[in-house]
């Protein structure tokens, strides 16, 4: 993969990790506009189910997110990382159906 093709991998992985937790906090009535706000629906999704998961799952959308303007990652990081991101955003979706 080629240094730019990681770096708009990257926002995408982030930015549906990002919709998802906006979809989420919407429907709940939270707070959506910042980064803080999306970390801190993370965690209340993480107490609210006891599921470490999801704090991680934003955590390493993080990571993407920061990819993109540094171009640090590896390419076997993104490829290990890319599912819990994926895991993530299935996850946050089912639970606004809940």
């Amino acid at each position: 993969m080629r240094p730019g093709e990681r770096q708009q991998a990257s926002e995408r992985l982030y930015g549906a990790a990002n919709e998802a937790l906006t979809a989420i906090s919407v429907h709940r009535g939270w707070k959506y506009r910042t980064h803080r706000d999306m970390k801190n629906a993370s965690q209340r999704l993480t107490e609210e189910y006891d599921d470490p998961l999801l704090i991680g799952g934003f955590t390493t959308a993080e990571k993407f997110h920061k990819n993109f303007f540094h171009d640090e990652m590896e390419d076997y990081e993104i490829e290990v990382d890319r599912p819990y991101v994926h895991r993530f955003v299935r996850r946050v979706l089912e639970l606004i159906g809940q």
